[in-house]
């Protein structure tokens, strides 16, 4: 009898996990930039098309650089199967509608990156599928918006960009019962500091973007889900569709996350420093941090979460104070991003959500003064000092 295998930990499992190596031996992934592949006979690519050889089609398909991605974020995440995107957008996008068909009915945290907004208020409805927006944190939102036709539940949490976590056991439990799926975005916690499989998700979706590529270089996302559910919806949505991920672009998502855990410990630390200095600023009015003790889901948060995250999001008077403070920073620089090695503030009223109406930004607590600070890899105290210049020269305005 042999031993069992030993369970590797994610940052081991961040290194090796999913390698598969040519005849070559190379210690680095192999880049396969092919659109196809060759048969060795008509009957080889008969027996490939039917299914009946697991072999490689078409990239649009599968890829062998894309599939160590896929394969190694199924290894992190604990998931059966996984399926990389061109972005994260996408892989929000196929994992909502190839689950769904005219007549079906999504229940949807109405905290959402706009682009997710669209695809639940705007597209899904365009097809037939009609869609309910509630409060992440009323889990009797959730209970009276459940209809016999209801089919998903969708949201993430942390939220973008005011930081609410949302109890993932309770909400899973309610889908459940009312023979529904829910599909997560986790894409704020990364894979290392929450597990939505663990607390009953079903399709868990990242922008790997964020923190997965981590530098700023290249669009992704990924899917992972158990088998049954990649296998009979997501699978053919993509293949026939055609939203793939380029083998260039999943060898790039390889190296970031041999470095994720470095990264994200790194930047959470910072990020929860920083919050603590913000919040003793005079001229912030509030910060947001999901492990500070004054988050109002700071319990749900530890329970959920093994860290607070990169994200930090704070409050100043007015948008001309905002304003001032970004133009002012000199280290962290004005962008949309997130989860970069550069750390990067965004004014959310004006960009990531500025096709809301003024009254649902205030539903949401996105006020013209708020700011979004994705913490990168610079020191702490570098980014404190840039922010506590900007913070006198807001205060000046």
């Amino acid at each position: 009898m042999t031993d069992a295998p030993r369970k590797l930990k994610p940052a081991t499992l961040l290194v090796h996990g999913g390698t598969t190596r040519s005849p070559f031996g190379e210690m680095s992934e192999a880049l396969f930039l092919t659109q196809s592949f060759a048969y060795p006979t008509m009957e080889a690519a008969e027996a490939r098309f039917k299914g009946d050889d697991p072999g490689f089609i078409y990239s649009r398909f599968s890829n062998p650089t894309v599939a160590m991605f896929e394969q190694r974020m199924c290894l992190l995440e604990g998931a059966e199967a996984a399926r990389a995107t061109a972005s994260g957008m996408a892989a929000v996008t196929a994992a909502m509608m190839a689950q769904v068909k005219a007549g079906d009915h999504v229940v949807a945290a109405r905290a959402l990156f706009g682009s997710c907004l669209y695809v639940v208020e705007d597209l899904l409805p365009r097809f037939g599928v009609a869609s309910t927006l509630v409060d992440g944190a009323d889990l009797a939102q959730w209970k009276a918006a459940i209809r016999p036709e209801t089919k998903l539940f969708f949201l993430e949490s942390p939220t973008n960009p005011g930081l609410d976590v949302y109890d993932l056991k309770a909400i899973a439990d309610l889908a459940h019962n009312a023979g529904a799926r829910l599909v997560v975005d986790n894409v704020f916690a990364t894979p290392l500091l929450q597990k939505p499989f663990d607390f009953g998700a079903d399709v868990v979706v990242y922008s790997a973007t964020k923190h997965i590529d981590g530098q700023g270089r290249c669009l992704g996302g990924v899917i992972l889900s158990s088998r049954a559910i990649v296998e009979e919806n997501i699978h053919n949505f993509l293949r026939q569709t055609g939203p793939a991920m380029s083998p260039f672009n999943a060898w790039v998502m390889l190296k970031g996350l041999e470095t994720l855990p470095l990264r994200v410990s790194h930047q959470a630390a910072s990020a929860a420093k920083i919050a603590d200095f913000l919040a003793e600023q005079k001229g912030v009015a509030k910060v947001l941090y999901p492990f500070r003790k004054d988050h109002p889901q700071a319990e749900l948060a530890r329970k959920q979460m093994l860290g607070g995250g990169t994200l930090v999001s704070f409050f100043l008077e007015s948008k001309e104070k905002a304003f001032k403070l970004a133009n002012a920073l000199q280290v962290i620089k004005i962008s949309n991003n997130l989860g970069d090695a550069k750390s990067l503030v965004t004014h959310p009223a004006t960009t990531t959500h500025q096709r809301l109406t003024p009254e649902a930004r205030a539903t949401l607590g996105i006020t013209d003064g708020m700011l979004r600070l994705s913490v990168g890899l610079e020191d702490a105290d570098d980014l404190i000092e840039d922010l506590a210049a900007a913070l006198a020269a807001a205060g000046r305005a």
